[in-house]
């Protein structure tokens, strides 16, 4: 019984010290709906591309702006959608099991995620103001791998290996430049609903 005992609150010490240095409040479901909204939004920028591209291949640079337009606040949107999407499944985890939703674990994962995020986003920025469109997707798969790497020491693990399948994903785009639409339904859109179904049934089923 001592034995028990011991170990028992060996393993609520350890619990105590990951909820207090690591944000544990993911949801898998969010990564499941962020996927779906990935894929819904690569289906739309195809429908976009593909109706577009006679006229964008005439150097009309008119339509060609107006694209990349309408491309930049689908990505917007779909980014506030999944952004939105975790923050509420993620504050009904943390009441369901009595944790806080901003706590110091957060503030070090988002400084560690927004730091290599918005540096991407900004390399990104610059590449469309060059033109170098056939880069896009892969610097946006790469550095948002690098970013979730980069917060995975302050949260649950799994976010490490999809954030290696990120960069991975993202290196073989560098070579295939014209499947930009298709690697993003790849990195956004799969491997979110694969990474959102492995949290679900690891993490999250039992409080549902």
């Amino acid at each position: 019984m001592d034995k028990k005992a011991y170990l028992k609150d060996i393993s609520e010490i350890k619990d105590l010290m990951n909820r207090s240095s690591k944000f544990m409040s993911l949801n898998g479901l969010s990564g499941v709906l962020a996927g779906f909204y990935g894929l819904i939004g690569a289906f739309v920028a195809y429908k976009w591309i593909d109706d577009n591209k006679v006229l964008v291949s005439r150097y009309d640079h008119g339509t060609a702006n107006m694209l990349l337009i309408k491309l930049l606040v689908l990505a917007s949107v779909i980014v506030i959608l999944s952004v939105g999407t975790a923050i509420v499944l993620s504050y009904r985890k943390a009441r369901k099991t009595g944790d806080t939703i901003w706590n110091p674990a957060v503030k070090n994962m988002l400084v560690n995620f927004l730091i290599p995020l918005v540096t991407g986003g900004v390399f990104g920025l610059i590449l469309l103001s060059r033109q170098h469109y056939g880069l896009i997707s892969s610097i946006t798969l790469i550095f948002y791998g690098l970013a979730l790497v980069n917060a995975a020491k302050f949260t649950v693990g799994t976010i490490y290996y999809l954030g290696l399948s990120e960069i991975i994903l993202g290196l073989i785009a560098t070579a295939f430049p014209g499947y930009g639409i298709l690697f993003w339904a790849l990195g956004f859109g799969v491997f979110h609903i694969i990474y959102g179904s492995i949290m679900y049934f690891k993490f999250d089923r039992q409080l549902s």
